[in-house]
């Protein structure tokens, strides 16, 4: 074997349940611990002063520059000091860097690492307590990733730019492409997002553990409020969580002379990465993904595996049509287990680092299933940005590979948009945005007679509690060039 082969030697989750707030640790210790405890798991918790970077998946704290904090903490103050740019992506995104790193020779001994406290900085918002914040000094050495608006003039120009207001549209055009009803999608769906929320009762690092069924999923209710139709509270990713995570990945020569047991070797096969268009009004629909076609099934292929051979998967899961459509994409069918953590409603939705958790928990599934396949999904913004990444105990039969998958993506059909267009136009999508148990606005996306889209908003109290129970996708409307949507 080529001793510059990758291979994950360690792996750690952490959660924090505060109950006093002057208790609760910020990001940059719980990265810290999580490190720690990585380190613990490969089994040499003395290798981290030999770590030759650390990398760290961008979060919504504030600090600087937290890896070389991270750094002088674990006792490598030399090592390089990595961020990523945002996105649900950029774990696996860096996983495929590091890969590729330590396979040329540059790197040897690497460590990722992410934390949120999104469940601790709600309580304080909601008690009026200042939570301590340390301050970080220097610049990274490297960002992996490029920083990219996600949201066009279009988009903007109808405040239609929260994943909130953007999945559950997708989710309604997918409804539609498919010929279901209403009540048939909304019961489909809810028993995918319960078949989740059992695999979270089964996972020790999940944040939600008591099993949900789908009624109580699908049901709108008091701890169940709606969001977004169609999606009530439990079909959304759940933020409010304190989780950090860490994994430590070597070449294989630096594992033997580090002297880690090879029972916690899990190699990464292939990994790939590729875009769609940055803005949703660009895509040539609503209800599927060129990106993930194009790039997962290059993951899997490179890895000589179809997927049907893959054995665990962890679909990214913010929202139920994010799955959906990427099951359909790769030919993965719902009724399979699509999920290793719960996903991001039950196993925990840590933004940006959700993926750490479910790479590190694919690591002690492969572990606990020597010689099986692992693969994972990663996904940022709206369906936009990608990464994928296979993985086994058992050693790939070639040297890692990684492939950028965007010079083919960029070939796939897109659309021309409009701002202020005035005239006739057919209904694509849409959704309704909810404040308490009442509904707030509805937001429309059109397609002109010549196939141009454009957004509009309606906040007719009887067109908004209509959209809850017919179907509009399809539907003739008018705008009046200020994006009022009128329906026929």
């Amino acid at each position: 074997m080529n001793p510059n082969t990758p291979v994950i030697i360690g792996v750690a989750q952490l959660q924090q349940r505060v109950t006093e707030l002057k208790d609760a640790k910020e990001p940059i210790d719980l990265m810290v611990d999580a490190v720690r405890q990585a380190a613990s798991d490969a089994g040499n918790p003395g290798l981290l002063t030999s770590v030759d970077s650390i990398r760290v998946v961008r979060g919504l704290w504030r600090y600087r520059q937290p890896a070389g904090y991270v750094a002088e903490s674990i006792g490598c103050p030399d090592a390089e000091k990595v961020g990523t740019c945002y996105g649900g992506n950029m774990v696996q995104s860096t996983l495929n860097a590091s890969a590729m790193d330590i396979l040329s020779g540059d790197r040897s001994l690497i460590v990722l690492t992410g934390a949120e406290i999104g469940n601790t900085q709600a309580k304080a918002r909601k008690a009026d307590y200042e939570l301590p914040k340390k301050e970080t000094e220097g610049k990274y050495d490297r960002i992996i990733g490029v920083e990219a608006v996600m949201s066009g003039e279009a988009e903007q120009a109808r405040e239609i730019q929260q994943p909130i207001q953007v999945y559950p549209m997708f989710e309604n055009a997918l409804r539609h492409y498919q010929g279901e009803s209403i009540d048939e999608h909304q019961t489909k769906v809810s028993e995918l997002w319960s078949r989740f929320s059992d695999v979270a009762a089964a996972n020790p690092h999940a944040w939600i553990r008591d099993p949900v069924t789908a009624e109580s999923i699908r049901t709108a209710s008091p701890r169940n409020r709606m969001v977004s139709f169609p999606y009530p509270k439990l079909m959304n990713s759940n933020n409010a969580v304190d989780m950090a995570s860490a994994i430590v990945m070597c070449s294989v020569g630096k594992a033997r002379q580090l002297g880690i047991d090879e029972s916690k070797w899990v190699y990464p096969w292939t990994g790939t990465d590729a875009h769609d268009t940055y803005f949703v009004s660009e895509r040539d629909n609503l209800y599927s993904c060129p990106a993930i076609r194009i790039a997962g099934l290059r993951a899997l292929e490179l890895a000589g595996l179809n997927v049907d051979e893959v054995d665990f998967v962890d679909v990214y899961s913010c929202f139920p049509s994010a799955v959906q459509i990427a099951a359909r994409e790769l030919g993965l069918p719902l009724n399979r287990q699509l999920t290793v953590t719960g996903g991001l409603t039950f196993g925990g939705g840590p933004l940006n680092n959700y993926v750490m958790h479910s790479i590190s928990r694919m690591i002690e599934v492969l572990r606990d299933n020597p010689g099986k396949k692992g693969f994972i999904t990663a996904n940022g913004g709206f369906l936009t940005k990608h990464a994928f990444g296979v993985y086994s105990t058992e050693a790939p039969s070639a040297d890692f590979q990684h492939q950028n998958l965007q010079p083919e993506v960029d070939e796939c059909p897109t659309r021309e948009w409009l701002i202020d267009y005035r005239g006739e136009v057919t209904i694509e999508s849409y959704t309704v945005m909810f404040a308490g148990n009442d509904p707030l606005i509805g937001h429309t996306a059109c397609l002109t007679k010549d196939g141009k889209r454009t957004w509009a908003n309606t906040s007719d109290m009887d067109v908004m509690r209509s959209m809850l129970t017919e179907e509009f996708c399809g539907r003739s409307a008018s705008i009046d060039g200020a994006g009022n949507l009128s329906i026929h």
